[in-house]
């Protein structure tokens, strides 16, 4: 028996067997990018302020014979968040003709209760019905854990059933559902559009024009309130000097009344 071996046999460690089950895919990168503006809502107790902001999704897909792929992301300008948080992937199956919507990871939004989970299932299924309306929808666990507080386990079981899932609790105490639904058909995508809107390239155009139309006009009106202040002090300068000069002819008349009287 020898003790040389050929190192195409060695066996591979996990870490390489890993590496090479990721799907190349996942690694890919966006492609299309959309505005979006997140509208002023009033304040909320649980989640605070909720301002004007506006936001990027981005955007990639890939299709193949065996199966299809979406991603969705929402960015923020200045705020960096976790790989989990503001993503939305879709798996196609054409194979087993199933749809799988975020199956690996929950949909969390940050910032959260502006509409953005809606938004991203909405615009899943508009994606998924244009070419596969018929295919099933594969169900999907909702653990506790993936919500912070009952509030937001709440929030999330509204936006899974106005886009048209079912959520099914499988215990009194409301620890673990399931989110079911039909066929891609049964879903919903429409969203609450008073809090999450696309703004096309020709009205951030417009915006921007608009914005630095008021830019000018805030300047032109600076300047022109900056002449009325220098106008103002040079006013108030020669008003000082009037005053003083005043002052200083009263005391000399009065000096020059007592000098006289006292002659």
């Amino acid at each position: 028996m020898t003790l040389s071996a050929n190192i195409a046999d060695t066996p591979q460690t996990t870490s390489e067997i890993e590496v090479e089950s990721v799907h190349p895919w996942l690694n890919l990168s966006a492609e299309r990018f959309q505005l979006v503006r997140l509208a002023p809502l009033p304040a909320d107790r649980e989640t605070g302020l909720r301002p004007l902001r506006f936001a990027s999704l981005d955007r990639v897909e890939r299709h193949s014979e065996a199966e299809s792929f979406l991603r969705l992301t929402i960015s923020l300008p200045g705020q960096n968040t976790h790989n989990e948080f503001n993503t939305l992937e879709v798996w196609v199956d054409h194979q087993k003709l199933d749809v799988r919507i975020n199956a690996d990871f929950p949909l969390r939004t940050e910032p959260a209760n502006r509409g953005l989970g809606r938004f991203l299932l909405a615009q899943a299924v508009l994606w998924a019905s244009k070419r596969w309306n018929h295919y099933t929808v594969a169900s999907q666990a909702l653990l506790i854990k993936h919500a912070a507080n009952d509030a937001a386990r709440l929030r999330r079981d509204h936006a899974l059933q106005a886009q048209g899932f079912k959520v099914s609790y499988e215990d009194a105490v409301q620890m673990r559902a399931l989110c079911t639904a039909g066929r891609i058909s049964e879903l919903h995508s429409d969203w609450n559009e008073n809090k999450v809107s696309i703004i096309s390239t020709l009205d951030s155009a417009a915006m921007l024009e608009k914005a630095d139309q008021s830019l000018h006009e805030q300047s032109l009106q600076l300047k022109k309130r900056d002449g009325e202040i220098d106008r103002l002090k040079r006013e108030d300068n020669t008003l000082r000097f009037t005053i003083a000069m005043l002052a200083i002819f009263a005391v000399f008349q009065a000096a020059l009344l007592i000098w006289i009287a006292t002659r």
